[in-house]
């Protein structure tokens, strides 16, 4: 393994080339957390020949509150480490030498949620199948000592749109329904354009009026425009707005990083809502999507339990007329290095949940 403190000028390209390949993973998302307390250690791990074959950015937080002693800290890989999981002594090296460097940060534990399919398809239908890397990571966890984490900080599931398809496939692969309302939208002359830094502001305040409408809560604007503007930027964003006789009626931000283009966030106002702008700002995704070269267009969510009561139901049913096929991964896990430390932070500080939500998007 290789690490020094400061992330390499060509950090996103070596992880472009890696399996899972995440926007959480960028230098860009470790400039962002670094100016909310987070210190970011890259590390890579090398065959022989210098070919970069896995990589982790690990994020340090302090512990600054509670009866903890002072010192102490937790790490944090989102969406990580990147590596193909499907070699298991590549695996296990890189999570033992993971476990070794949250030994010498004097951490409390580690945490990981990489983004290995442990199954595709809704549970309890015919489309369901397990994914043999993602079962046999799991098995990994339980042998390991890992423990599946009380507080989740990246949705677990999600939809995945296959995208190498036809657009003609890629559009006969959605439901009926959502089908008729891409095509309703462009007969009532909604139009779509890709945005830049100067729509981020009215994107924002879109945004805004999405979260008090929908019943969510969402950081300052000055925390989006910050993200969105890196990413910009760096080539990784790009802005598709919505617009009814030139207004901005819906955006969608679309995230590229290697093969993968995720969609993360979602906003639409009150007006115009009956022309569908939704449905064709995602149809114009997966068109982005397949220009950019990538393979799959992540759609970022989908519910805990497929069940009607699930928070994510209403959005996983829009997601799903989509085509795309359900994703489940295993979640967070966290490795305790102090038992006695993780389980007074977990079950004992409060402040707990609220901290780590500040690693989330």
């Amino acid at each position: 393994m290789t690490s020094e403190n400061t992330i390499p000028d060509n950090w996103n390209e070596v992880i472009a080339a890696l399996p899972g390949a995440s926007l959480l993973q960028t230098s860009q998302w470790a400039e962002v957390k670094s100016r909310m307390g987070w210190e970011a250690y890259p590390k890579l791990w090398k065959k022989e020949d210098g070919t970069v074959e896995a990589a982790a950015l690990v994020l340090k937080r302090p512990i600054k509150a509670g009866p903890l002693p002072s010192g102490k800290s937790f790490l944090y890989v989102p969406r990580g480490p990147l590596m193909d999981w499907s070699n298991e002594s590549l695996r296990d090296l890189v999570l033992a030498d993971l476990t070794d460097f949250a030994k010498t940060q004097g951490a409390l534990f580690i945490k990981i949620d990489p983004d290995i399919p442990v199954s595709f398809g809704e549970p309890g239908t015919e489309e369901f199948r397990p994914e043999t890397t993602g079962q046999k990571l799991l098995a990994y966890y339980q042998e390991h000592g890992w423990r599946h984490s009380p507080q989740q900080i990246q949705f677990a599931n999600s939809v995945w749109i296959n995208t190498k398809p036809s657009l003609d496939e890629l559009l006969s692969n959605m439901k009926q329904r959502t089908r008729y309302k891409v095509r309703l939208a462009e007969k009532k002359n909604v139009s779509v354009r890709r945005g830049n830094p100067s729509d981020f502001e009215p994107i924002a305040n879109l945004y805004a009026e999405t979260s008090a409408r929908d019943g969510f809560l969402i950081r300052e604007k000055n925390y989006y425009l910050d993200v969105w503007q890196r990413f910009y930027k760096a080539g990784m964003l790009t802005p598709l707005i919505a617009e009814v006789e030139g207004k901005m009626v819906a955006a969608v931000m679309i995230f590229i990083t290697g093969k993968t283009a995720r969609y993360v966030y979602g906003m639409s106002g009150s007006e115009h809502r009956e022309k569908m702008p939704n449905y064709l700002l995602q149809w114009e995704a997966i068109k982005l999507a397949k220009e950019k070269g990538c393979t799959i267009y992540d759609l970022w969510g989908a519910p805990d339990e497929f069940t009607e009561s699930d928070r994510m139901w209403g959005v996983y049913q829009f997601k799903r007329g989509l085509g795309g096929e359900v994703v489940i991964t295993p979640g967070a896990w966290d490795l305790p290095i102090s038992q006695i430390g993780y389980e007074l932070f977990v079950h004992s500080l409060p402040k707990f949940i609220s901290l780590l939500k500040k690693v989330s998007k």
